[in-house]
Order: C-alpha cells, then sequence, then structure tokens
C-alpha cells in the first residue's frame, strides 16, 4: 500500500462511514469519531431515507417537492444530483445488508412510506429504527475493512493548513489534516492526510431543546470557518415538530412518519389545528408545523400539543412503529388510547460548511459531507427524509473527486508537535458547565422557531462576551472534549446569530417578526468567511 494517498474522515454517520468504504478502493483511510464507531445522528434516525422506488413516483415530483420545501433557496442542480443519483446509492446499502422493510406477499414490494412535504410514498424505512438499521451496516463493513483504520475516542482540535505551518501571508493554502485529540490519554497528536473530509454531523446541541444527541456540537462547521472556508445558509435551523414532551423523555424523537400514516395533530381541546394553516394540515412542511405548534402553544398557555395516532389500528401501530409504540408506553403512554404529548425541538442544520457538487470546499484537500456541509439541497427547509439521500448521494461523488484529484502520498511533512506551553488542568469543570447552559438556554429563547431584531442583537452581544471567555480558558488551560465542544458550540451559535441577522426577510424556516413576509425575490444565500464576525481575531 506504499504510496496510497492518506485520506482522514472526521465523523462517523452515514456520511463519513459510506465515504470511507468507497475511498478504501484506491487509499489508505483513517476515520476518527468522538465516542464508539456507531455513536452519530444516523443511528438515532428514524424515519427513513427518500428516494423513488415506485411506477407511481418519479423524479420529477421529488424533484417538485424538494423545492417546494426548499422555499426558494434550493440550488437546483444538488436536487437534481441527489434525486436522480439516489436509487443507485439506495441499492448500494442494500447490498450491504440494510434490509428496509417490505410489504407482504405476493408482490413483495418495499413498504414506502410518506412523510411531511412528499406527495407520494417514497420513504424506504426499517420500521422506526432506519437510521440504527443503515449504521450497524456500514458499522460491520468498516469493521471488516482492512484499509480503515477507525480511531475511536478521539476529538478533532483544528484543521492544519498551509497557511497555519506557514504563520500566514501569501501563498497558495491547502488542508493537510488535522490535531485530534485521544480524550482518553490527553495526549493530542498531528494526523497528516492528502484528503480530509468533515462528516461531523449537525449541531443540535447548541439549542436547549434537541432531537440529537450529545456528540453534535457542530464541530465541522466550527474548524472549517476557523480555517477560512465559506459557511451559508446558518440561519436555516429545522425544528423537528414533534418530539416526546415527558420529564424523562430528554431528547426522544416522534417521527414525522406516524403523521404520514395518518396521526393528527390536535390541541387539548382536541381541535386539529393545523387544517385552518395549511392545506396539508399535520403533513404540511415541518417549517410550517413547527410554527403552528409555537403559535397554538404560545395562544392557549399550554406546554405542548398532542398527536393523536387512536383513530388508527393498534395492530398497525405496534408493527409500523415498535421503537416509538414501546418507548411511549414505558411513560404510559398507549398510542391506541392516548395521544402522544409533543413539543418541537432542534432537529437539523440546513446550512453548513458550503461545497460543491463533489463535497469540495474552497480549502484544497478538504471536504464536508453529510449535515455538516450545505450543498444547496435544502435550500430553507429540508425535505423529510432527504438527509440520509443526500448522505450517501455526495459522499460517493466526493470519494470519486478526491480519487481523480488527491496527490499521490507526498512526501512527509514537519508539522510542529501540539505545543501545550504553560496550560494547566482545569481545577473548576462548572466554568465550562456554566456557558454551555448559557448558550444553549439563550439559543432556545432569541434564537428559536420565531426570532426578532432586538433577541438577535442581544443573543449577539451576549455570545461575543462568552467566545472571549472561552478564548482566555483556550490559553490558559488544558484541552478536554467537552471544553473543545463548548469552544466550538460558541463558534457555531454565533453563524447562526449572525446569518440570521442578515436575512432580512421571512422564508422558510428563518421566520422573523421584524420581516414577517418573504421579499418578492429571494435574498441569496448568507456566506459568512474569514473575519465576518466581531472579534474574529480570538478564533484563531
Amino acid at each position: 500500500m506504499e504510496g496510497m494517498p492518506r485520506v482522514l474522515v472526521i465523523g462517523s454517520g452515514i456520511a463519513g462511514l459510506r465515504l470511507a468504504l468507497s475511498a478504501s478502493t484506491f487509499a489508505e483511510v483513517t476515520v476518527v469519531t468522538k465516542r464508539a464507531l456507531e455513536e452519530s445522528n444516523t443511528l438515532y434516525a428514524q424515519g427513513g431515507i427518500a428516494s423513488v422506488f415506485s411506477e407511481e413516483d418519479t423524479f420529477h415530483n421529488h424533484i417538485a417537492d424538494t423545492l417546494e420545501a426548499g422555499a426558494g433557496l434550493c440550488d437546483e442542480e444538488a436536487v437534481r444530483i441527489t434525486v436522480t443519483e439516489g436509487p443507485d446509492r439506495v441499492r448500494e446499502l442494500i447490498d450491504l445488508g440494510v434490509a428496509f422493510a417490505r410489504r407482504e406477499a405476493p408482490h413483495d414490494e418495499y413498504d414506502l412510506g410518506r412523510e411531511g412535504g412528499h406527495s407520494k410514498r417514497r420513504i424506504l424505512h426499517a420500521g422506526d429504527a432506519t437510521g440504527g438499521a443503515i449504521e450497524r451496516a456500514l458499522v460491520d463493513a468498516v469493521q471488516r475493512n482492512e484499509r480503515i483504520r477507525v480511531l475511536e475516542w478521539h476529538s478533532a482540535v483544528d484543521l492544519i493548513t498551509a497557511r497555519r505551518l506557514r504563520g500566514g501571508g501569501p501563498g497558495e493554502d491547502r488542508c493537510l489534516g488535522a490535531y485530534v485529540l485521544n480524550t482518553r490519554s490527553g495526549s493530542i497528536d498531528a494526523l497528516l492526510a492528502d484528503a480530509t473530509v468533515l462528516a461531523t454531523g449537525g449541531a443540535g446541541k447548541v439549542y436547549l431543546y434537541t432531537s440529537n444527541p450529545d456528540v453534535a456540537t457542530g464541530d465541522g462547521i466550527a474548524m472549517a470557518y476557523r480555517a477560512g472556508v465559506s459557511i451559508r445558509d446558518m440561519e436555516f435551523i429545522q425544528f423537528h415538530p414533534t418530539c416526546l414532551y415527558h420529564p424523562q423523555a430528554r431528547t426522544f424523537l416522534v417521527s414525522e412518519a406516524l403523521r404520514g400514516e395518518g396521526g393528527e395533530l390536535i390541541n387539548a381541546a382536541g381541535e386539529a389545528f393545523m387544517r385552518p394553516l395549511h392545506a396539508r394540515g399535520s403533513l404540511a412542511p415541518r417549517d410550517i408545523v413547527a410554527r403552528g405548534i409555537d403559535r397554538e402553544m404560545k395562544r392557549t398557555g399550554a406546554d405542548c400539543v398532542y398527536l393523536d395516532m387512536t383513530h388508527l389500528d393498534g395492530t398497525f401501530l405496534e408493527r409500523r412503529f415498535p421503537t416509538i409504540f414501546a418507548t411511549c408506553a414505558g411513560y404510559g403512554i398507549d398510542l391506541r388510547r392516548h395521544p402522544i404529548p409533543v413539543v418541537p425541538a432542534c432537529h437539523y442544520v440546513c446550512g453548513g460548511i458550503q461545497t460543491g457538487y463533489s463535497g469540495e470546499t474552497s480549502l484544497p484537500g478538504l471536504y464536508a459531507v453529510g449535515e455538516t456541509a450545505c450543498t444547496g439541497l435544502h435550500g430553507g427547509n429540508r425535505l423529510a427524509s432527504n438527509s440520509l439521500l443526500e448522505g450517501v448521494v455526495f459522499s460517493h461523488r466526493a470519494a470519486l473527486h478526491m480519487e481523480r484529484h488527491c496527490p499521490r502520498a507526498s512526501a512527509p511533512l514537519q508539522v510542529p508537535v501540539w505545543q501545550r506551553g504553560t496550560a494547566r488542568v482545569p481545577d473548576e469543570a462548572v466554568i465550562v458547565t456554566q456557558n454551555w447552559d448559557e448558550i444553549r438556554r439563550l439559543m432556545w429563547n432569541y434564537v428559536g422557531i420565531v426570532r426578532s431584531t432586538k433577541r438577535l442583537l442581544r443573543a449577539r452581544r451576549r455570545l461575543e462576551n462568552l467566545m472571549h471567555e472561552i478564548h482566555e480558558y483556550y490559553w490558559e488551560y488544558e484541552i478536554t472534549n467537552d471544553f473543545l465542544e463548548l469552544r466550538n458550540l460558541a463558534l457555531v451559535a454565533r453563524l447562526i446569530v449572525e446569518s440570521a441577522l442578515r436575512r432580512t426577510e421571512s422564508r422558510g424556516l428563518h421566520y422573523t417578526l421584524d420581516f414577517p413576509e418573504p421579499a418578492p425575490c429571494p435574498q441569496p444565500s448568507v456566506l459568512l468567511n474569514r473575519r465576518a464576525l466581531e472579534g474574529d481575531h480570538w478564533l484563531r
């Protein structure tokens, strides 16, 4: 394998692992993941993966639904690529052992579900645990692949770039790998690569309430911005309309597929409040449903609304949604008899690292795939179950691109070892915990489903102060994973606020009381580049 390119993949969800498998055909691959290999947003995805697999459906229909959901901001070429290449990428998952649900004989067809914003049934699923089925198949394939090395319990600190090694100044820049923290030993090493891939997932933990696991802290977006890469459309944060409202159910998602099968959103009085708000009622696109729930809760003063499935066949519910059925039952909620109490929660980042159609970024040698990337597919609002599809389509395209353009293993570089200097072991973890909690609460209160300029400016001022405190802490104390996540969350929060302030219209997932209507022509994408933020020098 001497002379083969080296590919570094940071992240182990569907996009990262699928890319690692593709790249292993021509390169030596290292996968870095913060926790165990399978821990990712993908593992918890319930609904499924959207793709045209029915004679009653067409590429035209899927494209039209995606464009409609995207509120006029989708990149139509990215949409066409995703939809038309999707079926082949899904079949590759099937070949890897993903067993999507099928209907009973005689036809033995795939059991296609329907979710909000879709005009046809096109959601391939594995019950209500599709992400888990996909993740386990990919993990198994990666673990059997001799060309893939996996580093679990390792966290990327920052990207290594040619400009950074030169200390700035003129000259061509390039990504050369990343500094990586072994979270168990505390050592920090330089992992060099001819191609580096950010597949770090979303940033749901930037908000107080989220469906995301604890690892979703926006690491890739933050690292890319610090390296000078353009960040796009961060104002578009998707709040999933229906997370279980229960004091012991911290992040449990109630899949949109329940509404696809006939579930109805109702208030405490039993009124179907979504019907007057959109022609598709409870199956309206997620941004409309989330705002509808937010409005209804504020109108009635209620802590939640309800998803009613009691009019559907109980045997069907238990068979189609076994995980949700069992989890709700564990909290004393019988789907056959009780409506499910639900509230919105942060779910998906539609923006991210700006990429081309093959996952390439503005920094040579650096790619981004999956939720951390912004391909233009989602525009102002993601169509349900398009995210897993995007992950497999663009990871495949990124692998093809790097095979053509990645330089063959270059001569070893002289990269400085990580300097600890006079940094001390942190003596008060409460400092990190306090700042983490403050960021998440102010983002929920000031930068949530409904925004205003006054709230956004208040959030920006406080975040600038917090980032200054975090910068001082960075140089004074030794790095831990908790601190890295705090540092990244603060920056991602600041990028969201800045992007929201720059969009002076309400469109898609961005709704502001000061500009409640969409502009006659959509404002262009908000791009944030190096030194776009106040106090940007603190980030280096």
